[in-house]
């Protein structure tokens, strides 16, 4: 049974009745792909392709190199002074260099992997908060400014005593490293330290993927990790020596854990794809040749990727390895989950995840019943409810079957807290049990349904409004590429909702039509969108989500600047900037040009007459 994999809810508790103690192959990260790596040397661990274009010109590195390259970065971060209490924070695209520091920084220390397209402000404000000790960038290269943005705060951390660089030409200035000179005299055999790893260790820690402010630090120890890549194993979601493709970065929890130290431990092979993966329009146009050439079994994407993929012709290329594909990080519309099953044959299977839960904390079974728009059952040794909760946050209830609350889940793979106290206020509903933020629901076969989360509802007079009404319609509508709701301020009721769509190429659809379908398919009739707005392109993060925060601040600034056109020859221009708050949230900076006789006090009474009645906060600067 285990080996085919559990399919149902009755062999999952059959599973869990062994200990958990029992099933783990090791108790921290660098055992658990000692393991994997033992199990064949020689065998591929890792293919690189640099480009898209040339996917069968890759760089190859079998596990024996894998293993020796992380012993030497493990070896080298020893000896510039890292212990089990010290941060190594790295700003790396996904490139093979990437994972050899990371496992090798955990055998050392703590890591912390960083987005790099995050602005340098913000990065200085990660590295301070996570106390880091040396920072690992990548040097110059064309087209990439991590070396600029670490030149520009480096200064600004006294508590940084070395910067390691990958890659990059150039003279090395006082505290810098050049990783690929150094790292070969360093020995590959052995860690060259003493150190005994305890499972309660903390093994990295990420940032989240918030949407406001500095992202919160999450640490995760060895155990949460090395559960996780068991957990994932229940569902046999590949086997030692498949082909998996990997295009999320390397500062992402899945891209981490699910084509890293998964694959790692079992000893299968992963296809790096390109430095930026699927954000590489090469790696998506060839994506089917890619399947084919490698015979791969599975990818993990977002919906926008399915969404893109299925625009990719599939040609002569033959897709009858693929057994599937995970879908997480947003929901995926039963419309276009049929479509990509229809076009190449495999499974969508659905799951859900977040960093807290060290990646993943449920899936649909992949040889059991698979329920479009579910994210499936909850992973074994993890427990997963959903608690109806009051204002605070604080438990009232379970939930009953089908009823939407709280999503909640608990279990070795869970975090202890964020990294700052202050944030771990009201996450708690009762003790070890994590409030995801996502509301959901249990449906009688215990299979898990994310309803939305809670600060993405549209909030209509009191009265919520999932966004999904408004989506799944949209996606039935063939020309739709991408689609996204949100709220817009009304003074009235709170929020409006609006719906911004992105098209595919060549499409004539318009915003009547578009209109008309959703007079017809929404099915509430509150949720029908007051606005439709076609965008040439949607605002994505770097792991191909929709970026909704920056469709809801442009949906305000609109709002703000329409209301304002009230001022009328009392001011000369007029202009909003929508960021984000620590105290308020979003708050508009509105920023005003007086005209030459008019008064200041007065032009802000008539700001605050016009705008008050909105949620969002606003500041006004008036200038002469």
């Amino acid at each position: 049974m285990v080996e085919k994999g559990i399919t149902n809810y009755e062999e999952l508790l059959e599973y869990e009745k062994t200990p958990l103690d029992q099933r783990l192959k090791a108790f921290n990260t660098y055992d658990l792909i000692k393991h994997g790596a033992c199990l064949d040397p020689d065998a591929l661990a890792i293919s690189y392709v640099e480009s898209g274009d040339k996917f069968d010109e890759p760089l190859q590195i079998d596990y024996k190199t894998l293993m020796s390259n992380i012993n030497r970065s493990a070896n080298l971060f020893s000896d510039l002074g890292i212990g089990p209490k010290d941060v190594v924070s790295y700003l790396l695209p996904a490139i093979p260099q990437a994972h050899y520091i990371f496992w090798g920084v955990e055998a050392a220390g703590i890591i912390n992997p960083i987005n790099p397209m995050l602005e340098a402000d913000t990065l200085r404000d990660i590295l301070q908060a996570a106390g880091t000790k040396v920072l690992v960038a990548l040097g110059e290269s064309p087209g990439i400014d991590i070396w600029q943005k670490v030149e520009q705060i480096r200064h600004d951390l006294p508590e940084l005593k070395t910067i390691v660089r990958v890659m990059g030409s150039g003279d090395e200035p006082e505290g810098v490293v050049d990783y690929e000179k150094v790292i070969q005299n360093y020995s590959g055999d052995q860690l060259d330290f003493d150190r005994t790893i305890d499972r309660d260790d903390i093994a990295s820690i990420l940032h989240t993927g918030g949407t406001t402010g500095t992202p919160k630090l999450a640490p995760r120890s060895h155990m949460n990790e090395v559960t996780m890549a068991l957990m994932v194993n229940i569902h046999k979601v590949f086997h030692q020596g498949d082909t998996v493709l990997g295009g999320l970065p390397l500062f992402h929890n899945y891209g981490l854990m699910g084509t890293g130290l998964y694959p790692f431990s079992i000893g299968a092979h992963v296809v790096m794809l390109t430095p930026v993966g699927f954000r590489d329009p090469s790696v998506l146009m060839n994506l089917w040749k890619i399947v084919d050439h490698y015979k791969a079994v599975f990818f993990n994407v977002v919906p926008t990727v399915i969404s893109m993929l299925l625009d990719v012709p599939k040609g002569d290329a033959d897709l009858s390895s693929l057994r599937f594909t995970i879908c997480g990080a947003a929901p995926l519309s039963v419309e276009m989950a049929n479509r990509f099953v229809e076009y190449t044959g495999a499974n969508v299977v659905e799951g859900y995840g977040l960093t807290e839960g060290t990646s993943s904390s449920s899936m649909s079974p992949i040889q059991g019943l698979i329920k479009i728009g579910s994210v499936g059952l909850r992973w074994p040794y993890q427990e997963m409810k959903i608690f109806m909760t009051d204002e605070e946050g604080n438990y009232v209830r379970d939930a009953g079957v089908d009823e939407i609350g709280s999503l909640c889940i608990k279990g070795p793979n869970v975090f202890k807290g964020y990294l700052e106290d202050r944030h771990n206020k009201r996450i708690w509903p009762q003790e070890g049990w994590l409030n995801t933020g996502d509301m959901g629901r249990q449906d009688s076969d215990n299979y898990f349904w994310v309803t939305g989360r809670l600060k993405e509802l549209i909030i209509r007079g009191g009265h919520n409004i999932d966004p999904a009404l408004i989506e799944e319609p949209l996606y039935q509508l063939p020309d739709v590429l991408m689609a996204a709701a949100v709220g817009r301020p009304d003074q009235r009721v709170g929020e409006l909702p609006v719906a911004y769509v992105q098209l595919h190429s060549g499409s004539t659809l318009t915003v009547e039509k578009i209109k008309e379908h959703l007079q017809q398919a929404v099915g509430e009739r509150a949720a029908i969108p007051k606005e439709v707005y076609i965008v040439d392109e949607m605002p994505l993060t770097t792991v191909g989500k929709i970026f909704k925060p920056a469709l809801k601040r442009e949906v305000i600034k609109n709002v703000y600047l329409d209301d304002l056109q009230a001022l009328g020859d009392m001011v000369e221009q007029i202009d909003i900037e929508i960021g984000e708050d620590k105290i308020h949230g979003s708050l508009a900076v509105i920023t005003v040009k007086a005209a030459q006789s008019a008064e200041k006090d007065k032009i802000r009474r008539r700001v605050d007459e016009l705008l008050a009645a909105y949620t969002t906060r606003y500041q006004v600067i008036i200038n002469d």
